[in-house]
Formats: C-alpha cells, sequence, structure tokens
C-alpha cells in the first residue's frame, strides 16, 4: 500500500480555535469522535475553558497551527475573519462557522485569502448536512418550484441563554441564523438575485427573497420570543408538488467531519466553501442596509 493510500485512510489532524458553548457542546466531541478526524489540539482565549475540552492546550496560534492540517473555528464572526486569514496563510484547511465574518468586507478580505492560497474550505451550515435536508431538497428539484417560506423563532437572545453573545445581542437574528435560512431557501428555488428586508433585527426581520429563475420566497427570523416557540419550517410549493422540511433528530456532525476529512485530502473545495459563505454575507449585508436606512 502506498504512502497515499495510507495518508488517505490516517484521520485528519484538527485543531480547534475557541473553547465557548458550542466548541463544547459540537466542534470539539465531533472532531475528538473520530473516525475521520483527531482534535490535535485547542488554542483559546480562556486558557481554563479549552483544558475543559480533552485535548492540549496551546498557548500560541502559531504552536497550534505546527500541530494539524486544518483548523476548525468556533469564534465570534469578526474573530474567525482575522484568525482564519492567519490558517490560510499557514497553509491550514478551514472548517469555518457562519457567518463567515462579522463585516462584508472581512468576509472578502477571508474569502480573497481563501482563494489567493489555494487552501480547503467548508462551512459549518448544520442544517445542509441532514438527511432530512437532503431528502427534503431532492424532492424541491422535482416539483419544478415557484415559492416558498421559512421560519426561524427562538428566545435565544433572551435570559441566561448560553448562546446570547454580545455578537448576537448586537446584530440579532438576521446574522446568526439568517445564513442558515438563506443558504437553504437558495438551495432549494434557485440562487438568489434580489432581497427586501423589513422589521427589526433584534426582536422580528422579514426578509421576501427573489430567486433565479422567477421563484419568490419569505422568511421570518426572530431569537427573542419569550415562551414556547415552534420548531424552525421550511416549506416550498412548485408546479407539480410541494416539499416540506419536517423536524428530524438527524444529527449532522457525523456528516460534516466525513465531509471535512474529505475535502482535506482530496483539496480544493466544497459545495458549502468559503466563497458560499461570503455570497450569503452579501445578501445579510443588503438586507441589514435596508433595515438600517
Amino acid at each position: 500500500m502506498n504512502d497515499d493510500i495510507i495518508a488517505a485512510m490516517e484521520p485528519v489532524a484538527v485543531g480547534l480555535v475557541g473553547a465557548g458553548p458550542w466548541a463544547e457542546m459540537a466542534h470539539a466531541p465531533m472532531l475528538a469522535k473520530g473516525p475521520h478526524t483527531r482534535l490535535a489540539g485547542v488554542w483559546a482565549r480562556r486558557p481554563e475553558a479549552a483544558a475543559r475540552l480533552g485535548a492540549p492546550v496551546f498557548e500560541r496560534l502559531e504552536e497550534l497551527f505546527d500541530a494539524c492540517e486544518a483548523v476548525a473555528f468556533s469564534v465570534p464572526p469578526a474573530v474567525q475573519a482575522e484568525l482564519a486569514v492567519r490558517a490560510a496563510r499557514a497553509g491550514k484547511a478551514l472548517l469555518l462557522e457562519k457567518p463567515l465574518a462579522g463585516s462584508l468586507e472581512a468576509a472578502r478580505r477571508l474569502a480573497g485569502v481563501v482563494a489567493e492560497t489555494g487552501v480547503a474550505t467548508q462551512m459549518m451550515l448544520t442544517l445542509r448536512y441532514t438527511a432530512a435536508t437532503r431528502a427534503f431538497l431532492d424532492r424541491c428539484a422535482e416539483i419544478e418550484p415557484f415559492g416558498g417560506h421559512a421560519a426561524t423563532v427562538s428566545g435565544v437572545l433572551l435570559g441566561d441563554h448560553p448562546f446570547a453573545t454580545p455578537w448576537r445581542l448586537e446584530r440579532g437574528a438576521l446574522l446568526d441564523v439568517g445564513p442558515h435560512v438563506i443558504d437553504l431557501l437558495d438551495a432549494a428555488l434557485g440562487p438568489v438575485t434580489g432581497v427586501r428586508a423589513h422589521g427589526d433585527p433584534l426582536r422580528w426581520t422579514g426578509l421576501l427573497l427573489e430567486h433565479e429563475g422567477g421563484a419568490v420566497s419569505e422568511a421570518s427570523l426572530c431569537l427573542a420570543a419569550a415562551g414556547d416557540t415552534p420548531p424552525s419550517s421550511f416549506a416550498v410549493y412548485g408546479r407539480t408538488g410541494s416539499a416540506v422540511l419536517r423536524p428530524a433528530d438527524d444529527d449532522p456532525f457525523e456528516a460534516v467531519a466525513a465531509e471535512f476529512a474529505e475535502t482535506v485530502r482530496r483539496g480544493g473545495g466544497h459545495p458549502l466553501d468559503a466563497a458560499r459563505g461570503l455570497r450569503l454575507q452579501e445578501i445579510i449585508a443588503e438586507a441589514e442596509s435596508q433595515l438600517a436606512s
């Protein structure tokens, strides 16, 4: 067996940047579980938090880079955009959170460095990795879709929820859950070509999306609803039928890890790469500018 085949069978060594709640809940267990990846180490602003993740803790980011071939990020968007540039310039593949950055300018800079360096990238748009979502998108492709709607409503920004973080409290649902919703409607109905936004990003945001080919979709986003809230919903309607994404217990993380390992070994991109993240950020930035006017 040649060295290339042996290397392809070994788990990808991934370093983790960040040690907050999402890193503890999702990234660290996913990367450590294998068999496609192994958690090579952690770097975080708070070393005591990093120590809880069960992997070597590095004091300097460059030391983490030396210990891995890919880097996963679980930090605020503005921090991700800055540190992912350093990782890309160090030749590391990137597993990126949504949104890509805290600003459109920073997202463009990161996507530009990715294009310049040629490193492999993949976005953690977790909805897209479940079997239920993939069946939903297959159904959408069959029905000649012309319209759809989505709603994501929760109370994440209320009280002491672990995800009531400063950047979410400042920017609201559009920057947080907006990438998931826009990405899925874009995949279901065709590329988004225009957006109209209304409402308040810290309370309720409504989006009207125009899609290539003439389809139209609507989305409602809210992270400040008190009491019980329904699960996120997606429905698409077409000339020959309809498609509904129903709540499921699918775990997306095994698929994320497996596809990221394949992306790293193969090199190049992934359908949900940094360029995809930039396109979503462009749509969100346009919507945010309308809400601010």
